[in-house]
């Protein structure tokens, strides 16, 4: 039997240094020792009564792929 070949995994990074933002929510904001501009509009606009978020993107909170 003849072995299939091997595929290898595409690179989805578009630039060697790229990274992965983690996706935060209004609770981490609100904890965080050094709030960035970002996560305070994201507080204010979390804090409107009926108000619906997904979570920001966090620089402080980078994951190494």
């Amino acid at each position: 039997m003849a072995k299939g070949k091997k595929v290898k995994k595409k690179n989805t990074r578009q630039h060697p240094n790229q990274v992965q933002l983690r996706i935060v929510t209004s609770h981490t904001c609100q904890v965080c020792k050094q709030q960035c501009a970002r996560g305070l509009a994201y507080l204010e606009q979390m804090s409107q009564p009926g108000a619906i978020g997904f979570g920001v993107p966090c620089i402080l909170t980078k994951q190494k792929s």
